[in-house]
């Protein structure tokens, strides 16, 4: 009995008639799959014959481990290694633990008989349990490096997405990078913005996926300079979803019609985010639209014209009394009857009227915020008299 064989505790003529057994035990386990697996039917015939490629490269190899056991983690993996490809890709890891059963189970009813004697069958059955145990850990090994290859892979393509949407390429590739990931590019999306969690990486984001994974909201993740980029679809809890994010302020952009659309709600939510320092007191998180003043102070082209699209035009669109209502209304620092008397009316004309401004233009000069936006937008309107807004 060689030193390695000894060590295993079989004699060489036993190790050649296990390697010559080796074909018909893979070709059993593979019939006993077939038999007891009403899945394995549906395998296509280029995936079977992985499964018994696979199998015999492992009976094969479990001879060449009792001749050396010390080589059981090159011996395993090899197994793995002669697999097609995409056979991790075609057999879930559950279905894969459902095949490695019944084979070391025909293992363990085929190799321990061909024992010279009750103590060579004895290291038989050790030898093929501590082989099973190590096909599995094989196993695994292999379905964690593809599930991580994957998740690199998705984050790559998740980033792209991201990032081509606050660009605002609205491309194929878009599209079809968005499908790949599950996403329905024809569904509403918002785009929020933030701080990123102050978590160590590898997986900086990782508070952020788990918040949208535990509210059952489809989310796509990316960062853009020092900012956190979300793209949320439709239904997600903005708040929830906003307090996974790192300290400071979240700007939710508006709802969009589709992923082709949604470059519009991140240049609103990145705009915000720029402008919100000068709204210390703004909730979190604010929308965009809520930061229209802040966004002009800032300089944000877009703002000033919505401000005279959604809320001057209207009012200018009613005619004059509701403009100079609203004007007199503040200069008399909102004291009701002080603006009667100014514009000659009674008082409940002045209430009709600025009931009238709210039901127009989503704004009250009777708030704080209302007050600012009104003025704002009147101001800005008479700056480009001639201008209609866009």
């Amino acid at each position: 009995m060689g030193s390695a064989a000894a060590r295993a505790g079989v004699r060489l003529t036993t190790l050649r008639r296990v390697e010559k057994a080796s074909g018909d035990i893979a070709a059993a386990g593979v019939a006993a799959m077939a038999e007891r697996l009403s899945w394995f039917a549906r395998l296509t015939a280029e995936q079977r014959s992985g499964v018994l490629l696979v199998t015999q490269t492992g009976a094969g190899n479990f001879a060449a481990w009792l001749r050396d056991p010390d080589a059981t983690p090159r011996l395993t993996a090899e197994a793995f290694r002669s697999a097609p490809l995409d056979l991790a890709r075609r057999v879930t890891l559950r279905q894969t633990v459902e095949l490695v059963r019944i084979a070391i189970e025909v293992f363990e009813e085929s190799i321990p008989p061909l024992g010279a004697d009750e103590e060579e069958r004895a290291a038989l059955v050790r030898g093929v349990l501590r082989f099973g145990r190590e096909v599995a850990f094989s196993a695994a090994t292999v379905y964690a490096s593809a599930a991580e290859a994957r998740g690199a892979w998705d984050a790559r393509l998740e980033a792209l997405v991201v990032d081509a949407v606050v660009r605002g390429e609205a491309e194929a590739t878009l599209l079809s990078r968005a499908s790949a990931l599950g996403w329905d590019p024809a569904a509403e999306a918002t785009v929020v913005v933030g701080e990123p969690p102050a978590e160590e990486p590898p997986e900086p984001l990782h508070a952020v996926r788990r918040a949208a994974h535990r509210a059952g909201a489809t989310v796509l993740l990316g960062t853009h300079g020092a900012r956190l980029v979300m793209i949320a679809g439709p239904g997600a809890p903005l708040e929830e979803l906003s307090a996974s994010f790192g300290p400071g302020a979240v700007v939710t952009g508006p709802a969009v019609a589709g992923l082709t659309a949604a470059h519009r709600s991140a240049a609103a939510a990145l705009a915000g985010h720029r402008a919100v320092r000068a709204w210390p007191g703004a909730p979190r998180p604010v929308a965009a639209d809520d930061l229209l003043p802040e966004r002009v102070l800032d300089g944000d082209a877009r703002a000033v014209e919505q401000l005279r699209r959604d809320v001057a035009a209207p009012l200018r669109e009613a005619g004059g009394e509701l403009a100079a209502t609203v004007e007199c209304y503040l200069d008399v620092a909102g004291v009701l009857e002080a603006a009667a008397r100014r514009l000659f009316v009674h008082p409940n004309t002045v209430r009709y009227r600025l009931r009238r401004v709210a039901e127009l233009t989503g704004v009250h000069p009777g708030e704080a915020r209302g007050a600012l936006v009104l003025r704002l937008a009147i101001g800005l309107d008479r700056l480009h008299p001639d201008r209609p807004p866009r």
